[in-house]
């Protein structure tokens, strides 16, 4: 058996998320399909992170194990070849040790989310970004979002379906950036709640209206509760950037 690491770029709007799902398509399960359709084999595809529907990754990484004798860069080509018809590519494959895994042997995750701060409906951008037509103060979004930086109790950042074991988690890098009239939310932490990058954009999205303050968003932190929560962000303008390890 040889344990291949993929570096994966898809395009979230036709999945129902990462995960194998019952009631739609979904990422992990292409290119098991892929896989097998190469190999005749069952082999499974662990990943970094497992995105919800709608959300886009840049380099997500994931492993696999399959007895065949190929190649990393044939494997790669194959499954470029079968994915052709789905929006989801395999950037780079390469033979890695037997106990490297994807999801636990990484050591930070990193995010960005794409807002389109402008009035006009999106084209090219439609389910790439989030349209907020409001103004937005960038500056003021970035401010309040060091609140969040460091090691806290994130239940109010989490979805009712987070499945983790602990909402204490800690925040490497929460950054707002503008660029014309996009703003990128950079989030970088070991690893993330369910929905939390969500649910803390949707809020600094609030601040940036003018609807909250950054003391508003300390108490909704110090709250513990979900029901504290302004707004949760819908997933059009979320990608996994990276994983390292």
């Amino acid at each position: 058996m040889t344990r291949f690491a993929l570096t994966v770029e898809y395009d979230g709007r036709p999945f129902m998320g990462w995960q194998h799902q019952d009631h739609g398509p979904s990422v992990q399960q292409e290119i098991e399909e892929a896989l097998h359709r190469i190999t005749r084999e069952d082999a499974l595809v662990h990943a970094a992170g497992r995105t919800d529907a709608g959300v886009h990754a840049l380099a997500m990484r994931a492993h696999t194990e399959i007895a065949k004798d190929i190649g990393a860069f044939r494997l790669m080509e194959a499954l470029n070849s079968h994915l052709r018809a789905v929006p989801v590519a395999i950037l780079a494959c390469e033979a890695v040790a037997d106990d490297w895994h994807a999801r636990f042997s990484c050591v930070a995750r990193h995010y960005v989310y794409r807002i389109a701060n402008r009035r006009a409906p999106l084209t090219f951008d439609k389910g790439l970004k989030w349209r907020v037509p409001a103004e937005l103060d960038a500056a003021a979004m970035h401010e309040a979002a060091q609140l969040l930086v460091g090691l806290h109790d994130f239940t109010t950042f989490r979805s009712v379906h987070c499945q983790s074991a602990s909402a204490i988690k800690t925040l490497d890098r929460l950054d707002v950036e503008r660029d014309g009239d996009e703003i990128r939310v950079h989030a970088s932490a070991r690893s993330f709640l369910h929905h939390q990058v969500r649910s803390m954009v949707g809020c600094l999205q609030m601040v940036g209206r003018g609807q909250w303050t950054a003391d508003d968003l300390a108490d909704a932190l110090a709250a513990k509760d979900r029901a504290a929560l302004g707004l949760n962000a819908p997933p059009d303008g979320l990608y996994f950037v990276r994983a390292d390890y």
